[in-house]
This record gives structure tokens, sequence and C-alpha cells, in this order.
């Protein structure tokens, strides 16, 4: 019998490819790039997820692509336990600019994660389509 323990793995699974649509188009450009873009409103000045053409606050079409440095805190997540790759979490995170943002945590085991956790955005290749925004501990 051995004292040796295995350390807890640290959570990667395939993610499949995101819809890109005409409206979602250049955020996914940049996450190709690298970048990662929110929207704002010019018209209440409120930054919005997930990026769309029409303010969820106010409906004013008059939006603009930010470019975030994707960091912000874990508000909330759950680990899947039941899953063929081994244990993920997924969960939101707010942004720093003030927006939630419902993601994957990798880089971290399982109990490696806590609410108000300090993270930042990575980018995930996927299965055939651009890479994915997922965050990570800082």
């Amino acid at each position: 019998m051995s004292d040796v323990q295995e350390a807890p793995a640290v959570m990667t699974r395939k993610i499949p490819a995101p819809a890109v649509t005409i409206e979602s188009k250049p955020f996914w450009d940049a996450a190709a790039e690298g970048r990662f873009l929110i929207k704002r409103c010019n018209g209440c000045k409120q930054a919005h997820w997930y990026p769309r053409a029409i303010c969820p606050f106010c409906f004013s079409e008059d939006t603009v692509w930010e470019e975030s440095p994707g960091e912000g805190v874990i508000y909330t997540y759950s680990v899947m336990h039941r899953s063929p790759t081994g244990p993920y979490a997924i969960g939101y995170v707010t942004l720093n600019e003030g927006p939630a943002v419902m993601t994957n945590f990798v880089d971290v085991t399982p109990d490696g994660l806590s609410i108000g956790q300090k993270v930042k955005v990575r980018f995930q290749e996927t299965e055939g389509g651009p890479p994915v925004p997922v965050f990570a501990p800082v």
C-alpha cells in the first residue's frame, strides 16, 4: 500500500464550436486574435454581455464594441462531476466593467475555485470554430 496520493486533475474538456452570426462575427474575429470584446451602449453607457446590437437596458440601437481586459471575480460556479472527461466547472464571472459572463473555468482543480476569486479571460480552441473565452484564476 502506498502513501502517495494523486493530485486532483486540472479541468480540461473539449468545447463545441459556437454559432457565429453576422451580429456576433466581430466578437469571434477578435477572439481569434486573443482579444475579448464586450458591448457598451452610447445611450445609457451600460456595458453588457452577451454582445448584441440592441442594449438590454434601454433598448437603444446605439451600441459599440469595446475591448475588455477580461478581468473579474467569480460570482458563482458549479462543478460537474459526471463527465466522461472528468470534472469541470462552469459559472458566472462578474467583469470589472459590470456584466456577468457565463463561462467555463480552466487551469484549476475543482477545489481550487472560490466565490470572489479573481480570474482573467483566456481563449480555448473549439471543435472546428473560433476559440471561446474561458476564465482561469489570476
